[in-house]
């Protein structure tokens, strides 16, 4: 068989200093089919069929989470249903509910915390702990990994599974859970990492898209193995700069992922149903809804923006995007709304259209250029100070009572507007300090105080003796009480 001749500038950069510490030990938690999963053991009829969650009623909704049965047919994360339908005739759609799963969310950061403290959520369904200090601590990691999914078959219930990877580092301990699914355990070691690299395609990394791979297929880089021996200066050269090193780094052991980082911004955005896009009255609502649900994080996180970015998506694969940069940095959301309701009567007036029209497929708000609330200069004559202090009152209501419990005039129009809605993102949102907001954690109901007693049980694990739990039979029964309380 004809061997493709590698280029010199590879061999030429390829001296690779392995030296990055390889006994440094990291686990890697992917829920599998997370939303789809969590579906399934709340409703036993769902249980083995092919399932979508969705984001709202409609032809067009978005599949978020294809069960385990629906990716067998081809279903993927992001179809619109009307394309998995294709695929699968007898898909289930089931409509999201986010309460729900940060709820699971919590449950299962909660066993994790019983094993390790270094534990570092990544997102709704995604968890990764450093085991470093445990060394001494624990024999056997893959022993640990197992216990774990066993404790989660008993908090969260046998149909929400995880893959879990080990590796020296998060990068390959996250490449791990991609090797075996769903409900798979996987080592990478400096002793098998070659083994498991050389099965691959560059794509198969995260992070490498199609234009890095081939930017790396230009120098000669044509698969994971060649990419891991090859040089720092290479990689470099490849990626333009220090991801070059980033990508040495991971592969080699070396850690450069795992640290937790403040927001640089925030998004809310939502695609339409058919009856909001008929209605104007709908669309401006949704505006408020968005403003409004981005004034909430700013204030659990204490921080105001001074750049806004909004944005109108149609259906005929058009756009209209806006930018605003705020000579006062601000968290308020009418004053988020006004300036964009500016931009568009500004467009409107020159060019005879309107913006928010029955074409509308998805409205979206983005903020960054964050400035502390410790960092923000008030002037003597202005009202601000007073508005920021009623906005924190009224935010420390709704967190006692419930999130409807009291609103602005505005926001009366748009009240439920706009469903609670959930990403694959950070999850920063979702704690305060060392505790759960327990604001994420309610249904969008009013009386939502009355409700919380509930909540608090399902946050509030007990301390399990583990060694006690390993008898199937009290586990079993351990689970039939939960699910009484719960």
């Amino acid at each position: 068989m004809e061997q493709t001749k590698t280029p010199e500038s590879f061999t030429r950069y390829a001296k690779n200093n392995l030296s990055y510490n390889k006994d440094a030990i990291v686990m890697y938690i992917d829920m599998n089919s997370f939303f789809a999963s969590c579906e399934q053991q709340d409703n036993p009829d769902l249980r083995n069929k092919p399932i979508g969650v969705i984001t709202h009623p409609a032809a067009n909704a978005c599949v978020i989470a294809p069960s385990i049965e629906a990716k067998k047919y081809g279903a993927k994360t992001g179809m619109r249903l009307t394309e998995v339908r294709e695929l699968c005739p007898q898909i289930i759609p089931v409509l999201a509910r986010p309460p729900r799963y940060r709820d699971y969310h919590v449950r299962i950061i909660s066993v994790l915390k019983k094993y390790c403290d270094d534990v570092l959520p990544r997102s709704i369904d995604e968890a990764v702990m450093n085991f470093t200090s445990y060394r001494l601590v624990y024999d056997d990691f893959t022993v640990i990994a197992k216990k774990i999914k066993a404790d989660l078959r008993v908090i969260c219930g046998e149909y929400v599974k995880c893959s879990i990877g080990i590796a020296p580092n998060g990068f390959l301990a996250k490449l791990a859970t991609e090797i075996q699914k769903p409900d798979g355990l996987i080592e990478i070691t400096p002793e098998n990492i070659d083994g498991h690299l050389s099965k691959m395609k560059l794509t198969d990394l995260p992070g490498i898209a199609r234009a890095n791979e081939k930017r790396l297929l230009t120098i000669g880089i044509r698969n994971p193995l060649m990419l891991r021996h090859a040089s720092e200066a290479l990689l470099r050269k490849a990626f333009g700069g220090v991801v070059g090193n980033y990508w040495h780094r991971r592969l080699n052991f070396g850690e450069v992922d795992m640290y937790k980082n403040g927001y640089r911004g925030m998004s809310a955005g939502r695609t339409l149903s058919r009856l909001q896009r008929e209605s104007k009255q709908s669309m401006e609502s949704m505006l408020i809804s968005l403003c409004t649900r981005l004034e909430q994080r700013m204030v659990k996180q204490e921080v105001f923006c001074r750049e806004l970015v909004f944005s109108i998506k149609y259906y005929d694969g058009t756009r209209w995007d806006t930018k605003v940069k705020l000579a006062v940095p601000s968290q308020d959301a009418m004053d988020m709304r006004k300036y964009i309701k500016q931009k568009m009567d500004e467009f409107e007036q020159v060019r005879r259209t309107a913006l928010l029209n029955n074409k509308v497929q998805h409205m979206g708000v983005a903020i960054s250029n964050f400035v502390t609330d410790k960092h923000m200069q008030y002037s003597l004559f202005d009202n601000q100070i007073r508005r920021d202090l009623l906005r924190k009152a009224m935010y420390a209501i709704k967190d006692e009572y419930g999130k409807n419990s009291v609103r602005r005039a505005a926001e009366t129009i748009q009240h439920d507007v706009m469903r609670d809605a959930i990403g694959f993102g950070s999850v920063k949102d979702l704690y305060e300090g060392n505790h759960f907001n327990q604001y994420l954690l309610e249904d969008d109901v009013l009386g939502a105080k009355a409700e919380r007693s509930t909540q608090k049980k399902k946050v509030d694990l007990p301390d399990i003796d583990w060694d006690v739990f390993q008898d199937e039979e009290v586990r079993l029964e351990y689970q039939r009480q939960l699910q009484e309380a719960g």
